[in-house]
């Protein structure tokens, strides 16, 4: 395993103009030896091409990349000792399982007994132990990619196992056993994975580092718990979450007041904010429905109640915003029409200024 160091920015624009010509804006990136780590964002945020700069596959326009302080800007995937597992399964159909296992143990001519120990180990974590005299040709899409995974986990020497959204056609129960799994695995055998993916919930449950990208920069890095609770940009607070956070402009005057539109925030005063225009961000989960006026609320009409499960999801007008709030499932819930009291000051709530937090 490595310690890998980016410092870097990407363009594949020949000549770059403007930070619109750039799929990385200039970066300083460590992920440590042994860490378990995931780049999550939108489709074009580049944490493809992140991926792709770490294995070799791309060759960054500008900075360097260090393996354990040894600079291999400009060495292959080999040179580097990578193993990388692609969105679709990457094997040999005309290969047993088995055989496909131990092709990269056997192309580096790994002793027989070490290939077998090996294979058999990792094909009893992804439960292939199973299928191992199989032909590969003969089995689901869901299975092959199971075989990929092994195949980029069975090296016990690579500098980094790199995945780029590798449960795409895998099933959906199966996606949650597949991510525990890895996570095992991860636990067992010490590997530094790097994980590309744009659901939050394969990051989440994945990483011990979640880094949430968004127009060609990391925007935060954390653990999925600092993510929610913290989210140092609006972006990862809207990002973040089932629904996400919610997003209000709110206006700090010179008196210490804080108004929300043409409605004064009670107990706003008390906060120490700078003046002028902010962004207050509470996420649903922490929007109270109270049943009467107090500081800090403000009252919004019912649009919409939804069960989802584990709460009832309450949409509710607030001026020209639409707010919205988790309560238990078991609470008595409003009718739409009805208007309710909503908390809006809480331990939780955030404020950001030109989209970055400063309380």
């Amino acid at each position: 395993m490595a310690r890998i160091d980016l410092d870097l920015a990407h363009s594949y624009q020949r000549v770059a103009r403007s930070d619109a010509d750039y799929a990385l804006l200039p970066l300083k990136i460590t992920f440590e030896d042994g860490g378990a780590y995931a780049l999550l964002g939108p489709s074009g945020c580049g944490k493809t091409t992140m991926l792709n700069i770490i294995s070799g596959l791309v060759q960054a326009s500008h900075g360097s990349v260090c393996f354990d302080g040894v600079d291999r800007t400009r060495d292959t995937p080999q040179q580097r000792n990578i193993a990388q597992v692609f969105q679709f399964p990457v094997i040999y159909d005309t290969m047993t399982v088995g055989e496909n296992l131990a092709f990269p143990l056997r192309n580096r001519k790994v002793p027989s007994a070490q290939v077998r120990e090996r294979v058999g180990r990792i094909a009893e974590m992804l439960d292939l132990s199973a299928v191992l005299d199989q032909r590969a040709a003969n089995l689901a899409a869901d299975a092959k990619q199971k075989i990929s995974l092994g195949r980029g986990l069975v090296r016990p020497d690579v500098s980094a196992v790199l995945f780029d959204e590798p449960l795409t056609v895998i099933d959906p129960h199966l996606k949650w056993e597949l991510r525990r799994k890895l996570k095992q695995i991860h636990h067992e055998l010490g590997l530094t994975l790097i994980y590309v993916t744009h659901d939050q919930v394969e990051a989440m449950t994945f990483a011990d580092q979640v880094l949430v990208m968004a127009r060609g920069r990391v925007v935060q890095q954390g653990t999925p718990a600092e993510l929610f609770e913290r989210p140092r940009h609006t972006f990862v607070g809207h990002f973040i979450g089932s629904p996400g956070m919610n997003l209000l402009p709110v206006e700090r005057r010179a008196d210490r007041s804080l108004w929300l539109g043409e409605h004064v925030l009670p107990g706003g005063e008390s906060l120490a904010l700078p003046e002028g225009p902010l962004i207050l961000g509470i996420r649903p989960e922490y929007l109270r429905v109270l049943a009467q006026p107090g500081p800090g609320v403000v009252t919004a009409v019912v649009q919409r109640v939804q069960h989802v499960g584990t709460s009832q999801l309450i949409s509710a007008q607030a001026g020209d915003r639409e707010l919205k709030a988790h309560i238990a499932p078991d609470a008595p819930a409003p009718a739409p029409g009805a208007q309710v009291h909503l908390a809006l000051l809480d331990p939780h709530t955030c404020f950001y200024q030109n989209e970055e937090l400063i309380a």
